[in-house]
């Protein structure tokens, strides 16, 4: 924690730069942010946690309306002055409850399972991959490919369509680079109208910080064009959908070198990867199918996480709890040179620091087990038959979110990892996302059957 000496020199930092308001940006339990905006001549009140919220207002925060109230503490060394609104300054924050930490707190989970790494002398830096569709949205609450008049069935590093979306994307691109994260590539993706951007990984909290933050941003500087940047895993069902994919490695804190990395000549799988590395995707392999809910959170998720769907090729998304080389029908692959593995059923619309909080835990538990996690799988699974899978003990992720759920409450590495308050309201909002959606009449129902009898 800063000194007020401390807090009142960043106070007059702000102040200088024109900043007038704060806001300290939890999340809930759907990893969308929250806070009150303070006047910048009140900093020091809001860097102490002046500001209460009623937690009974907010999904998944484990209140009653006879609770008291939960503060909001702001992270002051991961301070960010909005780029389209510079009036503002924007820090991530954690929630207390009575000055302590409140544990049904995504960003308290992660930090948690950050310093019990710690005490195994690691760090974990994350690299997320940001994936969003640019749309109309109609009034009739459809959405619409803004360039649709010229639809590509494969428009992947289309350069057309690239430019058609360039005042956005460049927006987006110059505010990244304003805030320091070091973009080091843009692409139109496999759908039309889809995009991703990769900027360096970090500190998992860092990361998750600016995730929560791109999400944000992204659909700001589409607004402003009479668009909607769409985070929604699977907006179209004959298009790819949109992944967040996790790439991740273990750090020495006392040298900071990558404890994942060898030379693949030293590597008996030639991945480049080391046992501890390995060990920590056996953990993942092993919780896999339980933490699924958390990478791959809503209804709309598992329509993502299929082998073709709608479309005439194939998806790429993970449908097996496995890990293998460059090969994208893994849910766990690990990459041309190695160093690092990337957790792909991870989508846009995941809670970052619940996802990480997970990951990190499966992967440390394997890392303390010297777990082994078999041989990698080389081939194209789709088009494996059900008696090969079985041969190689290849598992199905959740085909649904009612099984994530199922699975996620049922395994009890959850409750150990998140504490039992977070584990419950984790699976009420989902439970009850997945019965809303089950007592649906959808337009697809109303065309089939209708007239059918």
């Amino acid at each position: 924690m800063k000194s007020d000496t401390e807090i009142l020199q960043l106070q007059a930092a702000l102040k200088a730069k024109g900043v007038k308001y704060c806001v300290g940006a939890y999340v809930d339990i759907h990893g969308v942010p929250k806070g009150k905006f303070v006047p910048i001549d009140y900093f020091l009140h809001f860097a102490h946690g002046s500001e209460l919220y009623t937690g009974y207002a907010l999904d998944g925060l484990g209140q009653r309306p006879n609770d008291d109230e939960i503060a909001s503490v702001p992270d002051l060394d991961r301070g960010t002055i909005l780029p389209w609104k510079p009036e503002v300054a924007w820090f991530p924050a954690d929630n207390t409850f009575h000055s302590e930490p409140y544990d049904i707190n995504t960003r308290v989970a992660l930090k948690k399972v950050l310093a019990d790494a710690a005490t195994l002398g690691l760090g974990f830096n994350l690299g997320i991959e940001c994936e969003v569709f640019v749309v109309k949205h109609g009034e009739d609450g459809k959405l619409s490919i803004p360039n649709s008049d010229d639809n590509l069935v494969k428009s992947c590093y289309d350069i057309k369509r690239f430019m058609d979306r360039y005042t956005w994307l460049d927006k987006v691109s110059t505010a990244i680079d304003g805030l320091g994260w070091e973009m080091y590539s843009l692409d139109h993706e496999d759908a039309q109208s889809q995009f991703e951007f990769d900027f360096k990984y970090a500190d998992a909290l860092t990361m998750c910080d600016r995730y929560v933050f791109f999400r944000m941003m992204a659909r700001q500087f589409a607004s402003e064009e009479g668009l909607l940047a769409t985070f929604m895993p699977k907006p179209f069902a004959d298009k790819t959908g949109n992944g967040a994919h996790f790439n991740m490695s273990l750090y020495e804190l006392a040298s900071g070198k990558n404890a994942f990395k060898c030379d693949p000549k030293d590597d008996p799988r030639g991945l480049g990867l080391t046992p501890l590395a390995y060990s920590f995707i056996a953990g993942i392999l092993r919780h896999g199918r339980s933490i699924c809910a958390a990478l791959a959170p809503t209804v709309n998720s598992y329509k993502r996480l299929v082998r073709r769907g709608a479309m005439s090729y194939y998806s790429w998304a993970p449908v097996f709890n496995s890990f293998g080389t460059n090969n994208r029908t893994n849910s766990i692959r690990v990459p041309m040179g190695g160093g690092r593995c990337e957790s792909r059923n991870a989508d846009s619309a995941c809670n970052p620091y619940l996802a990480a909080t997970l990951l990190l835990a499966a992967g440390l538990e394997g890392v303390r087990e010297k777990l082994e996690p078999g041989l990698p799988q080389e081939e194209n699974l789709y088009e494996l038959s059900e008696a090969e899978l079985a041969k190689r003990n290849i598992s199905y992720l959740p085909r649904d979110l009612e099984e994530a759920v199922e699975l996620f409450a049922a395994d009890p590495f959850i409750t150990t990892t998140l504490g039992q308050g977070l584990r419950d309201e984790f699976v009420k909002y989902k439970s009850e996302e997945w019965r809303a959606y089950h007592l649906t009449v959808s337009q697809w129902e109303v065309d089939r059957y209708a007239r059918m009898f």
